[in-house]
C-alpha cells in the first residue's frame, strides 16, 4: 500500500470514529472484517496519535479557523484537519508540504470545492507557525 493509500485509510478510520463511540481498537477490528484492511504501522500511528492530541489538534484548528466555530466545520474536513496537523507536528518524515497537499486531494476527493480551500488555508496558517 502506498503512502497515499494508507493516508486515505487513516483518513476513513478517523471519520468512523467521529460518528461512533467504539474503541480505536474495536475500529480497526471492525476495518479489517468489513473492508479486510490490515493496517500497517503509520495507518494505526496516525489513526491513534489523531485520538491521543484530540484537544491539542482541536485547539489549533479553532485558533486558526478565524470567524468559524469549529462546530460548523463539515465533519469530513474537520476529520482532513485533524489528520494533517497531527501528521505535519508528529510525523517527521513527511514534509509539511506534502501532508497538505495529500490533506486537499482528500478535501476534492470526499468534500466539496470550498472545503479544499478552507482546508489548505488553514494548514497554510499552520504551516508558517512551525
Amino acid at each position: 500500500m502506498t503512502r497515499k493509500q494508507a493516508r486515505e485509510e487513516a483518513f476513513i478510520l478517523v471519520f468512523e470514529k467521529e460518528f461512533n463511540d467504539n474503541s480505536i481498537d474495536e475500529i480497526l477490528e471492525l476495518a479489517g472484517e468489513v473492508r479486510d484492511l490490515v493496517p500497517d504501522e503509520y495507518i494505526s500511528g496516525v489513526f491513534r496519535g489523531v485520538y491521543d492530541h484530540l484537544s491539542d489538534l482541536d485547539h489549533e484548528i479553532s485558533e486558526n479557523s478565524i470567524g468559524w466555530n469549529i462546530n460548523r466545520i463539515s465533519k469530513t474536513a474537520l476529520c482532513i484537519l485533524r489528520l494533517a496537523i497531527f501528521e505535519m507536528r508528529h510525523v517527521g518524515e513527511i514534509p509539511v508540504a506534502v501532508s497538505i497537499n495529500e490533506a486537499v486531494e482528500l478535501c476534492k476527493k470526499y468534500a466539496t470545492p470550498d472545503d479544499a480551500s478552507f482546508v489548505n488555508g488553514i494548514l497554510s496558517t499552520v504551516a508558517k507557525k512551525l
